[in-house]
């Protein structure tokens, strides 16, 4: 027997209706399923990114401004084009703000709750 039968990373937050459509834009889907204000799912190669709006017993938790640990991390094919794709409804990112490493080149932005967000370009 297979202890997983498949992963999700998921966002709970406050701000259910803009981060919907902060990822809607980014991965350029619709999510599915869907229920507004409550859930939302967007089908990634490998992975399921749901994100949902917590019990309001639980809001504070996930309103809390803190950066975790986590990052969602998103393998483009061509960093400088994902990032003119990004700013057409983003903050503009300024190029000096891509990192280069010895795996490739990425860069850092924060989705409307916060989280982080890494674009990967392999080198």
């Amino acid at each position: 027997m297979i202890f997983c039968k498949k992963a999700f990373l998921t966002i709970g937050t406050v701000h259910f209706a803009e981060v919907v459509t902060f990822y809607q834009s980014i991965l350029e889907q619709e999510p599915l399923p869907y229920s507004p204000g409550r859930y939302a799912q967007f089908h990634l190669p490998g992975m399921v990114l749901a994100i949902f709006s917590p019990h309001p017993d639980q809001a504070l938790e996930f309103s809390a401004s803190e950066r975790s640990g986590f990052s969602l991390c998103l393998e483009v094919a061509d960093l400088p084009t994902a990032i003119a794709k990004i700013a057409r409804f983003y903050a503009p990112i300024k190029e000096q703000t891509i990192i280069y490493a010895s795996h490739g080149r990425e860069i850092y932005l924060y989705d409307p709750a916060g989280n982080r967000i890494i674009l990967h370009e392999s080198c």
